[in-house]
């Protein structure tokens, strides 16, 4: 038996186990201080997205200042769904702050499949610091996050966005330079996830949001977004928020018009004419555009199809703001990160 290693004499020596001198900065538990999980925007106060905010402008204006911010730190990114700015940011941001990300697609082994989501998340917290999942349903998320000791981001889901929120508020502030009291307009289908989102965002940071959509079934807000944002607004005051099925209201006066896809992943491919024929009103063109504001921006997180949910007028026009709102992924997503893995005290 002289080959069988004793732990015994190492403990009697003193030694400490591993458990006791790797602690991970995060325990697990949710605080007002330390949002552990951002599963939608809504997990985050007014005050944390605006620390995101500040720090992703410092990080976007000097890089080179924050190359040591993730040293050595690993995030991993579990994808369902594909998406190629969500990835190269990710990876991009990760190399960027001198840490590292794994990529890891689950078309091969689905989330849930082959190992329970609690057991997935409890080994993945013993490996890495931070973890973004980018799922078909909300009920992953929740469940990553709830077994997770680690920090869960959303990357996207059926449910919310909150890194394009970010990464949009700061297109915002960066084009108007103030967002109190604005008004957004979102047009399209409103049983989205950038609809909810851009709801919430609202009704905590303080400015006016209008979607129209289809009175149709399949095209409305869902009733617990509703009751949420009434939520938010009793807890964050200057926002308002408003469903409507006219394009026109929705859009007049507007300093930001939105759109998002009319075939979002997963949507069937045979539901596809039908879909278009109830959201073709709801198309925004050169002359949507004359509605708003005279200063107005027009907003796509992308991927986008000239020609359905915007003309390539608008897209392509001086208005469109699109490209910065792609760049911006990089930048919000590098704060966020930063501020969830070495906390909401991180010097700037």
């Amino acid at each position: 038996m002289k080959n069988v290693l004793s732990i015994a004499p190492a403990m009697a020596r003193g030694l400490k186990t591993p458990s006791s001198s790797t602690k991970k900065l995060w325990d697990g538990k949710k605080s007002a201080e330390y949002p552990v999980h951002v599963k939608t925007i809504g997990s985050l106060s007014r005050q944390q997205i605006l620390k995101v905010m500040e720090l992703a402008k410092n990080m976007k204006a000097d890089p080179h200042a924050y190359t040591s911010a993730l040293k050595n730190r690993t995030l991993l990114a579990l994808f369902e769904k594909p998406s190629l700015r969500t990835r190269v940011s990710l990876e991009t941001g990760m190399t960027q702050l001198g840490g590292h990300c794994i990529y890891y697609a689950l078309a091969d082994s689905p989330l849930g499949k082959k190992e329970s989501i609690l057991d997935t998340a409890k080994v993945v917290s013993r490996y890495v610091d931070v973890m973004t999942a980018r799922l078909k349903t909300r009920q992953a998320i929740e469940e990553l996050a709830e077994n997770a000791t680690i920090p869960v981001v959303n990357a996207l889901d059926d449910y919310g966005h909150p890194c394009q929120m970010l990464a949009d508020f700061l297109t915002i502030i960066e084009h108007y330079g103030s967002y109190e009291g604005m008004k957004l307009a979102f047009v399209g289908d409103c049983q989205n996830n950038m609809t909810y989102d851009l709801m919430r965002l609202g009704c905590i940071m303080g400015f006016h949001v209008t979607v129209a959509g289809p009175a149709d079934k399949g095209f409305n807000v869902e009733w617990s977004v509703v009751k949420e944002c009434e939520k938010l607004l009793e807890e964050n005051k200057g926002g308002s928020f408003k469903i409507s099925n006219s394009k026109d209201e929705a859009v007049a006066g507007a300093n930001i018009v939105y759109c998002d896809s009319w075939m979002s992943y997963g949507i069937p491919q045979d539901e596809r004419q039908e879909r278009f024929k109830a959201l073709m009103p709801y198309q925004v063109t050169g002359e949507t555009m004359k509605l708003a504001d005279k200063g107005a921006i027009f907003m796509n997180c992308l991927p986008a199809v000239r020609g359905e949910e915007q003309t390539a007028e608008v897209l392509d026009g001086p208005q469109s703001v699109i490209y910065d709102q792609a760049e911006n992924r990089l930048h919000a997503q590098k704060a966020l990160l930063t501020l969830l893995v070495n906390g909401f005290d991180y010097k700037l």
